[in-house]
């Protein structure tokens, strides 16, 4: 039962070094938590029944909807990242400037630019908005990412290269900059990259486009920054009070 509740837990301070199973025993490197929640996901919510009876939609369709539950679970964890990576670079500025603090710095950046993108800048919460942006917003909000050339061009490399870097070129060519994820977080922003990279494949083959379940995935990488700024954080501020 222990280990089973450490592989739900995303939180726990240590990846688990041995998982047991009816068919043997795991020693992954890595977290499996984005393995076992795509298996909810799609094993378990999908399948749900009554929703359209309670909520007018299936339970998997209103979690990924658009101003859905994932959306803002995943406002939030990019504004605790960006305050925990704000924490870690306060401590780290201490030590001068260099090229991990100059990348924590674009942390804090991108945790809190995805964080504001994610409610429009508030106009989810007020109603208000920029008037400018809404008139050339193919929704009609105040963000940049659903603006035209953003969202149609750029949207999905960026998804794509960032989430490579950070679960795979990161901690593989570059392990002395803990402003990248570690190699125990990689799952998180590997399952995205690889969703995005067949979502767009899809759409150039001879079939139908796969479903866009963006926001299932984008949940993991939201997820993933998060543990990656706090663990850092937590662990910057244990080792400067046992100096």
């Amino acid at each position: 039962m222990n280990s089973i509740l450490g592989i739900l837990n995303p939180l726990t301070s240590k990846a688990k070094k041995n998982i047991c199973t009816p068919w043997g025993s795991l020693s992954p490197e890595v977290d499996i938590f984005p393995i076992v929640y795509l298996i909810i996901m799609y094993g378990l919510i999908y399948i749900l029944p009554y929703g359209r009876d309670v909520i007018g939609m299936s339970w998997f369709d209103w979690l990924r909807s658009e101003d859905g539950p994932l959306e803002w679970i995943q406002f939030f964890l990019y504004l605790g990242a960006t305050i925990y990576a704000i924490k870690t670079l306060s401590i780290k500025a201490k030590n001068g400037l260099d090229l991990n603090l100059i990348l924590w710095g674009l942390l804090v950046f991108l945790c809190f630019f995805v964080a504001g993108e994610e409610i429009s800048w508030g106009e989810r919460l007020t109603g208000y908005g920029l008037e400018s942006i809404r008139a050339i917003n193919f929704q009609g909000e105040s963000n940049i990412h659903n603006l035209h050339f953003f969202h149609h061009i750029l949207l999905d490399p960026s998804f794509e290269i960032s989430c490579i870097l950070f679960g795979w070129i990161g901690w593989n060519y570059f392990p002395k900059l803990d402003s990248l994820p570690a190699k125990r977080y990689s799952l998180y922003f590997l399952s995205v990259a690889l969703f995005y990279f067949y979502f767009d494949i899809s759409y150039s083959s001879t079939i139908k486009q796969i479903r866009n379940d963006q926001e299932i995935f984008e949940l993991l990488m939201a997820l993933g920054l998060f543990l990656h700024c706090r663990s850092n954080a937590i662990g910057e501020k244990y080792r400067l009070k046992s100096k």
